[in-house]
């Protein structure tokens, strides 16, 4: 009696196969959309690094926040853009506002600077962008 030996997959381990590979791209896709969003957001808060730092020169400086971004030696906000930020623009009294395109879902946040002895300290949990795209430190 000749034995014969099985060559390949059967259409169920087959179909199996492909069900796992389904049920792990119905998990990963969500979780990776969300992570390209948190990036997108910390462009905006890469892009005013440089408002933070002339505004902390400014108040180190003369002992006070600038009127506006130009007292300070900062661009207008609209020329301050990325991929997914359409404006960083500089108000009063420490205040930085960064404002997110649609492909972040829109909204902005608000980056608050506070004098203490040491220094400046910026806080960044307002504005209108959800908790769970900012970067944890600006989650309010």
């Amino acid at each position: 009696m000749k034995r014969s030996i099985q060559k390949g997959f059967t259409l169920i381990e087959l179909m199996i196969v492909v069900a796992i590979i389904g049920i792990l791209a119905a998990v990963a896709l969500p979780a990776y959309q969300d992570y390209v969003k948190r990036s997108r957001v910390s462009e905006g808060l890469a892009l005013a690094s440089g408002a933070k730092t002339a505004m902390a020169e400014y108040v180190a400086s003369n002992n006070e926040w600038p009127a506006d971004g130009s007292a300070a030696g900062i661009a207008d906000g609209t020329a301050i853009t990325g991929n997914s930020v359409t404006s960083v623009t500089v108000g009063t009294a420490g205040l930085i506002t960064i404002a997110y395109k649609t492909n972040v879902g829109g909204g902005d946040i608000t980056v608050q600077g506070t004098t203490t002895s040491g220094g400046v300290t910026w806080n960044c949990k307002g504005g209108s962008v959800e908790g769970k795209y900012r970067p944890s430190e600006c989650r309010p």
